[in-house]
């Protein structure tokens, strides 16, 4: 079977691992001369960057790609001891680290938190994902199968035991009382772009997927994971076509007959290809009204609140710290006011929280002697207009500010070079509706069961990647590829 999949994202290259080794020919159109889409690299003034997502977190399922047939590629990575460093504005800072018994005796240490507290925190992250994660993550919420297995039936009984009825906050309030750590755990609904003042307490799922399965770093950055799957595409067979911009699906009596693509930006060469059916890994909202806009689209899906996005600051910077680590967050001093600005105001808070990443910690070569590579990222709310130019002068300053004041260090007079990611640019460059990077929040305690599914109307119409179902971020993005790929194997046999 002839199968056409849109975009090469980590959703796309895995559906493509998947798709050909069960078999099919497998085309890939890449509207970049690159695959990865948000994770993407680049280098300025002797500096490398990865442009997307820095935390690497479940890599079993990198891992279980790689076993799909004969490779050649070898990918490595290795455990970080701390997962992430905390600041805050009144001089508390905190060591997050991966193992869950030493963050608990560090948090006791820093907060006078009894380190059983900590611990009987994580254990129930542990239950939502032990009774809850392989149905709602790794399975088809419109399949009967799922519904009606013994194991989802006795999940439905426990899920009053998860947080449900509560938001994220309610239920840390309740289980962490103190309120650094309350605020440290709420973070974690950024994960997907969202408010954890709205979203349900089931989430908080989301720690256990850093702290009990670890965090790591990819030899050679962020940037390996795609070329990583990239090259094991190509020992599979597949086709790649870069700089192939697919403008249409073609149609002919309800079903998808193959892809109309553009070659190129300055050739303008207009190219069809046939196909038996089609894996969109663009975004769902982009993918029905750009390259469907005939069909019928599901408008009331399509139109639920959007994900945040970010504005992302790529520095090189003139020093070498040694208080910073590989991921580091510094806090609002108000995350409520914060949140309230990004989802209700659809504005950049002035007192943004900040998330800094520094690769060069353990990749040496992203920046030269004595300097280091700056992944500046600070949440935003999706594009609707707003003045981002203002905006961004007004932000840039205000995290200058920030990070001076917290380092104790001039950290304007350290930038040595300088990039600039908003949402208007994230829109442009992924075909993100509104810029979200994680197409819906899940500010809804239903949010899991109104996102797209991986099968639309179109019978031989596919969706993978952030966008739809199970979610945003490169866990989730992977197992949408392998739920698509288990449809479509039921579909064509």
């Amino acid at each position: 079977m002839n199968i056409s999949i849109i975009g090469s994202g980590i959703a796309g290259l895995a559906s493509a691992i998947r798709l050909a080794h069960a078999g099919h020919a497998v085309d890939v159109f890449e509207s970049n001369d690159y695959p990865g889409g948000k994770m993407h690299c680049f280098e300025q003034d002797g500096f490398t960057f990865d442009g997307g997502p820095s935390l690497f977190t479940m890599p079993q399922y990198v891992d279980e790609l790689l076993k799909l047939g004969k490779t050649s590629q070898v990918f490595e990575y290795e455990k970080e001891e701390i997962s992430c460093s905390y600041f805050w504005e009144d001089g508390h800072s905190m060591k997050g680290y991966s193992d869950p018994e030493s963050f608990a005796l560090e948090a006791e240490r820093v907060f006078d938190v009894p380190k059983e507290r900590t611990l009987k925190y994580f254990q129930h992250a542990k239950n939502i994902y032990d009774h809850s994660g392989k149905i709602f993550l790794e399975k088809s919420l419109r399949s009967s199968k799922t519904w009606f297995s013994a194991a989802t039936v006795k999940s439905l009984l426990k899920i009053s035991q998860f947080d449900i009825w509560k938001s994220m906050h309610e239920a840390n309030s309740e289980r962490l009382k103190e309120p650094h750590l309350v605020q440290l755990f709420d973070r974690f609904a950024t994960y997907n772009g969202s408010n954890p003042y709205r979203a349900p307490g089931i989430l908080n799922v989301i720690p256990w997927l850093e702290h009990g399965f670890g965090t790591y770093f990819p030899k050679g950055g962020m940037r390996s994971i795609p070329e990583t799957l990239y090259r094991h595409a190509i020992d599979l067979g597949v086709t790649f076509h870069f700089n192939h911009r697919v403008e249409s699906i073609i149609m002919d009596q309800g079903r998808a007959i193959g892809v109309r693509a553009t070659k190129s930006k300055s050739e303008s060469i207009k190219l069809e290809f046939s196909s038996d059916l089609i894996v969109s890994n663009s975004d769902v909202y982009f993918t029905y009204k750009h390259l469907m806009p005939g069909v019928k689209a599901p408008e009331k899906t399509l139109h639920q609140e959007r994900s945040g996005s970010a504005v992302v600051f790529y520095w090189g910077m003139k020093t070498s710290t040694q208080n910073l680590g590989l991921h580091n967050i510094f806090f609002s001093s108000d995350y409520r006011e914060e949140f309230k600005n990004l989802f209700e105001e659809k504005t950049l808070p002035e007192d943004p929280t900040v998330y800094v990443n520094i690769s060069s910690k353990l990749e040496k070569n992203d920046a030269p002697n004595g300097c280091e590579n700056w992944f500046v990222m600070i949440n935003a709310p999706a594009n609707e207009g707003q003045n981002w130019d203002g905006l961004i002068v007004e932000l840039r300053a205000q995290v200058i500010k920030k990070l001076s004041r917290m380092l104790k260090m001039e950290i304007g007079a350290l930038i040595e070079t300088e990039r600039i990611w908003s949402p208007l640019g994230i829109e442009a460059d992924t075909n993100s509706f509104k810029g979200a990077l994680y197409g819906t929040s899940s500010n809804d305690k239903f949010s899991a069961f109104l996102r797209h599914p991986n099968q639309g109307s179109i019978p031989n119409v596919y969706f993978c990647g952030g966008s739809v179902h199970p979610g945003g971020g490169i866990p989730l993005a992977l197992l949408s590829a392998k739920i698509t790929s288990e449809i479509i194997a039921k579909d064509v046999n």
